[in-house]
């Protein structure tokens, strides 16, 4: 693999990199595409959500992620009677001080693991929208900055579950990638049903890169070039989503630049300095499945299955 560089810049290091999809696929085995489009999340600082059922592999790859980049890692198993201040935090009266003290709630670390999210109320889960938009949250009128990398990575179980409240599609719009884990296959499985406590194999994990290596990989990302043609790649499968008549409403330019970015860390993990139609292909369904909303018949199809439709319906130019 290349190093990444522009103009002026020293490439950037890989071998930390490749540390990182290694150290993650041994402990989430037979998921490589599904790691992978996670790492790009992270170097793109985008926000993940990972709907699956229970017992998938969904809080290992998040506590695997967090243990080899060095992140502090906080996690948050929502409930039904969570309330905002319960993730943000509160201020308290301190007798010794006299005076109300603010203290931090679990948003306030580098990865956080929103468990479960749509478990909580709408109310609860708007808090996070502040967070994950802007880096910040304001409590009791006062912008709190929060630590930076921040990088979000929410679970939530299939809607037809009991308990489970919809995300709002302004929430959805918030994480940059969606994606599922599956079961995996019969030889990954085995080596499952054989092997070590993938929960005491991950606490064993050493760093494999600091807090500054995954800034440089981040800083990287926009450096990977798109070329005028790639950008009309991308603004075709934005207006085919517009105009195409099934979606309650086409991909938004943020969606557009979430596309961009992504596509552009797909290509640095790869160890690529341009971006290339199969870069943007590979995690198109990624960052639009969620985003895309299906209108009358098709409006129980998943949007995984738009997404792979829009593919094929938009020649490369």
């Amino acid at each position: 693999m290349s190093g990444i560089a522009s103009k002026g810049t020293a490439p950037v290091e890989e071998a930390p990199l490749r540390a990182l999809l290694d150290g993650v696929n041994q402990v989430l085995l037979g998921k490589e595409e599904a790691v992978r489009l996670a790492v790009a999340g992270l170097l793109a600082r985008g926000h993940l959500l990972i709907e699956d059922l229970p017992g998938v592999g969904k809080t290992t790859l998040a506590h695997a992620l967090a243990r080899l980049v060095g992140l502090d890692l906080q996690r948050i198993q929502f409930t039904s009677d969570m309330l905002p201040a319960d993730i943000i935090g509160a201020s308290v009266y301190e007798r010794a001080t006299g005076g109300f003290v603010f203290h931090q709630g679990p948003l306030f670390a580098q990865m956080v693991l929103a468990d479960e999210v749509n478990r909580a109320t709408p109310k609860t889960q708007s808090a996070l929208l502040e967070a994950m938009g802007e880096g910040q949250v304001t409590v009791e009128g006062e912008t709190r900055p929060l630590p930076e990398p921040f990088f979000v990575i929410a679970t939530q179980n299939p809607l037809h579950q009991i308990g489970t409240f919809p995300l709002p599609e302004s929430q959805l719009d918030r994480f940059l990638l969606r994606l599922t884990l599956g079961y995996p296959d019969a030889r990954a499985e085995r080596e499952l049903l054989e092997g070590e406590d993938r929960g005491a194999l991950v606490q064993r994990m050493a760093p494999v890169m600091a807090p500054e290596d995954l800034a440089s990989l981040q800083e990287a990302v926009p450096r990977v070039h798109a070329a005028p043609p790639l950008l009309d790649y991308i603004q075709a499968l934005l207006g085919h989503t517009r105009e195409a008549g099934r979606f309650r409403s086409g991909l938004s330019p943020r969606a557009g630049l979430a596309l961009l970015r992504a596509a552009q860390a797909w290509a640095l993990v790869d160890g690529r300095e341009a971006v290339l139609p199969e870069d943007v292909q590979a995690v198109f369904p990624a960052v639009a499945g969620h985003r895309l909303h299906p209108a009358g018949a098709a409006e129980g199809q998943s949007g995984d299955a738009h997404a792979a439709a829009v593919l094929d319906e938009v020649a490369i130019p």
